[in-house]
């Protein structure tokens, strides 16, 4: 991957680089000395894969090396935006192909950062064994060895998943039997998969185009946060942005063919696939209903057929399935600005969850931000024209509105917004979305909270999660909101200017 342009391109595209393989590998390297207290362990043979040297590293060292690649992955997003707006151009295929590597290797290594993916094949056993996933936690199985391989205080925990993770999760277990380092092996796969197939659905949506297609490579493929979150992470929304990235794909495909062929059919069953696995990707159907808002016909046949989908889907898993989505939708997480005002409210108002104030406010938050993002991203995205990508730069509105607003939010979720700003020309919003996952992945350092140190807890939990990482994620919010008002403002502006003259 070499700079190109103007010298004082140049030390951007260097830094970019640099910090960018320094960041993966740190985080494989995280992988490779094994369970620590960033990486849970995983009973099983030995010879299974994921494999790792079992060094037993302190947990100062890898909180460190944590804190490490995500600073070292932070720099490297932003200078490479940065030099890619100053006009370099590095070869898209090199990118994509060292993401794609990056993400197999991973696959061959324990999941680092959390414990999700303990929970994933716990909900998988429970399914394979009879057992109703959204009914019972991995306590219901007392002995098993998947099971018993969850953390608290996750063991008593439904699934918030959809029906289609279920099923993933299922012939995960099926493939690992009684083994928990086998069934992880076998999500992991499916999971790094995902990132595979979702850069090359990126890379292909840009084509003719070299520099898009490097700005879809480096906000995704090479994308250092990207990896340390979705795929070293394993979390299963990768699966679920794979579901609704191929879905703005033949949105785009069948929008340049005059909205005929197959793939005009298959948004809606991929639209219905991603919110079967996770319901907040749903969003992303506003990107498609906008683009084929002029043509009734198409948008009925696309809404009815991801709406049948995520229908049949539930329906086999039973209507009880929503019941822990609508139980999170009401939860508050701690590095959230709306848990500052929680304790706001507790200080004026007494003792009380002030739930029902939390989500009218995060409701009304969630409006004013995604009208505001509209009106000024209104040029820059095309907002009313036609473009292969007019579907996904709705989408990226109404998504990072929701990640600014939501009252629960964990840093991966921001993943969806990365692999849609993928899709889109550049704009603020970038360095806003750069921002806010860096500072919530600093905040979640280690998201293994039980195997942190006493001497560690307090100050990365107590401090940075609770306090500082909220106060600073309401700073960008603001920031966000008054660029989205000025920018709208200075466009409406030069649309009036340019309006003729009567």
């Amino acid at each position: 991957m070499r700079a190109s342009g103007p010298v004082a391109h140049r030390a951007w595209a260097a830094t970019a680089v640099v910090a960018a393989g320094l960041s993966v590998a740190v985080t494989l390297a995280i992988g490779v000395l094994g369970p620590s207290a960033v990486v849970p362990p995983l009973p099983g043979p030995a010879w299974q894969p994921p494999y790792s040297l079992d060094a037993g590293p302190a947990a100062l060292v890898v909180i460190a090396m944590e804190a490490a690649a995500v600073i070292l992955g932070a720099v490297a997003l932003a200078a490479g935006l940065v030099a890619a707006r100053r006009g370099w151009v590095p070869d898209p295929r090199r990118l994509l192909l060292a993401g794609c590597l990056a993400a197999a290797a991973l696959a061959f290594l324990p999941p680092s950062g959390s414990a999700d993916h303990l929970n994933y094949a716990a909900y998988g056993r429970m399914a394979v064994l009879g057992h109703d996933p959204y009914a019972t936690g991995a306590d219901a199985l007392p002995g098993d060895p998947v099971a018993d391989a969850v953390e608290a205080p996750w063991r008593e925990e439904p699934s918030v998943y959809g029906p289609v993770a279920t099923a993933v999760q299922a012939l995960a277990a099926l493939a690992g039997g009684g083994s928990v380092r086998l069934t992880i092996f076998v999500l992991a796969a499916v999971n790094a998969a995902a990132f595979v197939v979702t850069a090359l659905l990126l890379h292909r949506l840009a084509r003719g185009d070299r520099a898009r297609q490097a700005r879809a490579a480096l906000l995704w493929a090479a994308n250092p946060l990207v990896i340390y979150q979705l795929v070293a992470g394993m979390h299963v929304d990768t699966v679920a942005i794979a579901f609704v990235v191929a879905a703005l794909a033949a949105t785009a495909a069948g929008a340049a063919r005059g909205g005929t062929g197959w793939r005009r059919w298959a948004a809606g069953p991929l639209l219905g696939l991603g919110i079967a696995v996770k319901a907040n990707v749903g969003l992303v159907a506003l990107g498609p209903a906008w683009a084929l808002r002029r043509r009734p016909g198409a948008l009925a046949v696309v809404a009815g057929a991801a709406t049948a989908t995520v229908l049949a889907a539930y329906a086999l898993a039973g209507p009880h399935a929503l019941d822990q989505v609508l139980h999170a939708s009401k939860s508050i997480s701690l590095a959230t600005p709306w848990q500052l005002i929680k304790t706001g409210l507790q200080a004026v108002f007494g003792d009380g969850g002030y739930r029902t104030w939390i989500q009218a406010g995060s409701l009304i938050l969630l409006v004013l931000l995604a009208a505001s993002l509209l009106r000024a991203l209104r040029g820059p995205y095309d907002l009313a024209g036609v473009s292969r990508t007019q579907a996904a730069g709705v989408a990226v509105i109404f998504v990072t509105a929701w990640l600014f607003a939501t009252p629960y939010a964990l840093p991966w979720y921001d993943g969806l917004a990365f692999a849609l700003l993928a899709a889109v020309p550049s704009s603020a919003l970038d360095g806003f979305a750069v921002a806010r996952l860096a500072v919530l992945s600093m905040g979640y350092l280690p998201a293994r909270v039980n195997e942190v140190p006493r001497e560690l807890f307090d100050p990365l939990v107590n401090v940075l999660r609770a306090q500082v990482v909220p106060w600073i994620l309401l700073a960008l919010t603001i920031a966000l909101m008054w660029w989205a008002l000025t920018a709208g403002a200075r466009g409406s502006t030069r649309r009036g200017s340019a309006a003729p003259r009567p």
